[in-house]
């Protein structure tokens, strides 16, 4: 039997995408503003009709988050977003995305000598909630692209989870997996190993914005091969990559 209780009939509204004055009387009003366009902007992002959009004139956006570790399900969290839109396979170097998170927690030492972040500069850093709410207004309805992006999905699913009741509905694609498809023998697939193969400057790695930005370059020359063998649409490309 449903719980129709006052907090029964609140949670029930509040999992089918209504926000009511009980419920955003629980947080700060810019908190509950956020927390109602993080889930309306998830909504409906999951369109078969994406599947027909031609490769040549696709708009994506690749991303990369820098966070404490390697699991937001036992206490690490984001500490940096950084995204690059790109049109087909032109790179909108103008069109970018950064911004560091104040995670409320100490970030680990290792971290901190792997990205350059340090406990200070996140200190004065915007919430989650925030930074999470301008990340989803840059990306809009645009597909997501990463390296190995299981990692940074299941970081973004916590933090979404977390801070509005909802999860990640966006199409993606992983460079890992295409790059696996273009080059059925490579063993290694790592981000620098793939950027050496196409001779893409690496600047600075583990930095969100810099990683964001070589993966768009990477996806552009990959955007010539794909084509290259009549791969035409995202329908296309989804069908091809799920026999890999």
């Amino acid at each position: 039997m449903k719980d129709m209780r006052p907090a029964g009939r609140m949670w029930h509204l509040y999992k089918m995408g209504g926000l009511t004055p009980a419920l955003t009387s629980m947080f700060d009003a810019q908190s509950a503003q956020q927390m109602a366009f993080i889930r309306s902007m998830l909504k409906e992002q999951r369109k078969d009709s994406l599947f027909e959009i031609p490769l040549h004139s696709m708009e994506i956006v690749v991303f990369d988050l820098e966070t404490t570790g390697f699991s937001p399900y036992n206490g690490d969290e984001i500490i940096s977003f950084g995204a690059v839109s790109v049109i087909g396979g032109e790179v909108q170097t103008q069109d970018t995305f950064y911004k560091m998170v104040n995670p409320k927690r100490k970030i680990p030492d290792e971290i901190v000598k792997l990205t350059g972040i340090t406990n200070e500069m996140v200190g004065e850093a915007p919430d989650l909630i925030n930074v999470l709410s301008d990340f989803l207004e840059f990306v809009q309805q645009k597909i997501l692209v990463a390296h190995a992006i299981g990692h940074d999905k299941n970081f973004l699913n916590s933090a979404l989870w977390r801070t509005s009741k909802v999860s990640l509905s966006h199409r993606v694609l992983d460079i890992m997996m295409i790059a696996k498809w273009l080059m059925p023998k490579r063993k290694n697939l790592s981000l620098d190993s793939l950027l050496h193969a196409y001779d893409i400057p690496v600047t600075v790695r583990h930095h969100a914005l810099e990683d964001a930005m070589m993966t768009a370059l990477l996806w552009s020359r990959f955007m010539e091969e794909i084509r290259a063998r009549d791969v035409d649409t995202l329908g296309d490309l989804y069908a091809l990559l799920s026999h890999h």
